[in-house]
């Protein structure tokens, strides 16, 4: 099985750029390792982020969440939040795909 997980959350407006900015260290950190069967996205609508992250090799997130930079992502968030986010982890198995590795 593969994992899917989608994280939704709304930051405190002055916490705004520096969670954007947090999480493109994630970014850079995953550019620099390049993971193979990962993909990540990370959408904002005003104060609202929406993460997207699957693991197409194994039903588990570890490749993102023991990074360094993912770690510091997480140390100082609940002080970001205007509320706990939402998550929804799903164990899938993929069919097709299109932009989501070489499958």
């Amino acid at each position: 099985m593969q994992r899917l997980t989608t994280v939704r959350y709304a930051t405190k407006p002055k916490a705004t750029a520096e969670n954007e900015r947090l999480s493109r260290a994630v970014f850079d950190q995953l550019r620099t390792e390049a993971p193979d069967d990962v993909a990540y996205a990370l959408l904002r609508v005003g104060d609202e982020f929406i993460h997207l992250f699957v693991n197409l090799a194994d039903d588990n997130s570890d490749v993102l969440t023991e990074t360094s930079s993912f770690r510091a992502f997480q140390a100082g968030a609940t002080a970001r939040w205007e509320a706990p986010p939402e998550v929804v982890r799903q164990s899938v198995e993929l069919i097709d795909s299109y932009g989501l590795g070489k499958r």
